[in-house]
């Protein structure tokens, strides 16, 4: 098993990814730590402690950055998540708490005790680790592997024409995360926009007769309908965080291509993730994915 801690903003494809980590026998999700992003801290917070109630599974949550590095905080983006960023679905209080550790402390005291173990899998904006390595710079040779969900390399971005959502909210983070020195993999809108799950999948889910079931369906049915709005037709949605998942249980989902990358910060391009080949190349952009077979693997795990 991959000693995991799994970084979200939980919203709806966060919920998503959480389910399918904790229910893949090859990761061992140590700490779930939490960053704004989808919405504000104590709402990411709640989400994810709600998630792990529905799924019946304990793990220790720490909560994170409640704000990005450096600039004001955007508006958080309702129209995709929901007003609770879950879909509205967030009708009651968690039962647990989170811990009372931060979640930078946290990710840097993990990574000492167990030095080139622990995958951390960054599915929201990348403030937590931009502060862990601010903080401890040497924990950056101590990390196995960082998988992101974020950045639009060679693509258009879904905020912006240049950028995507996570980068954005926090573009001084990523590029902080990308100059660390940490082994990072962008798993970005370049291969997730290709990772379609069929609004018809939803059925599925609610003929399984769960309360899980029904909750998980009608949370991803809010998603899907946003998508519908920006993606006339599309009929489902994108699994972006999912994927990032995936590629750590079988990096054979993906195909990628060693780059440097840095990210504008100022001007129109804002967030903009830019490849570059000067010098030594040292981080890996995920360019082609399997997404059929990722699909299946996913959809095959999720409860």
């Amino acid at each position: 098993m991959k000693p995991v801690i799994l970084d979200v903003d939980t919203g709806i494809d966060d919920a998503l990814a959480i389910a399918y980590a904790l229910n893949s026998p090859e990761l061992e999700v140590i700490g779930l730590t939490t960053c704004f992003g989808n919405g504000p801290i104590d709402y990411t917070t709640r989400n994810t402690l709600l998630i792990l109630e529905q799924l019946e599974r304990s793990v220790p949550v720490y909560i994170g950055a409640d704000k990005p590095l450096s600039r004001p905080a955007k508006k958080f983006p309702t129209h995709v998540h929901g007003e609770d960023s879950l879909g509205n679905k967030a009708e009651k209080d968690p039962v647990m708490e989170a811990e009372s550790v931060g979640a930078v402390d946290y990710i840097i005291s993990e990574v000492k005790k167990r030095p080139h173990e622990i995958t951390i899998i960054a599915v929201g904006p990348l403030t937590n680790l931009a502060l862990a390595v601010q903080k401890e710079p040497e924990i950056a040779s101590l990390v196995k592997e960082v998988v992101i969900m974020g950045g639009a390399v060679f693509v258009r971005g879904n905020v912006t024409p240049y950028s995507e959502a996570n980068v954005i909210t926090d573009p001084e983070a990523a590029d902080c995360v990308f100059s660390s020195g940490l082994p990072v993999t962008i798993v970005g809108l370049d291969v997730t926009m290709q990772t379609l799950l069929p609004n018809s999948k939803l059925a599925d889910w609610r003929a399984l007769g769960t309360d899980v079931g029904h909750f998980f369906a009608d949370m991803t049915s809010f998603y899907m309908q946003a998508y519908e709005t920006f993606h006339p037709g599309i009929g489902g949605c994108a699994l972006h965080d999912p994927l990032a998942v995936g590629v750590v249980i079988d990096p054979g989902f993906v195909k990628r291509e060693k780059w440097n990358v840095k990210v504008i910060l100022e001007g129109e391009e804002t967030g903009r993730t830019v490849a570059y080949a000067e010098g030594e190349t040292k981080i890996q952009v995920c360019t082609q994915v399997e997404a059929e077979t990722f699909l299946n693997h996913f959809l095959n795990r999720l409860f």
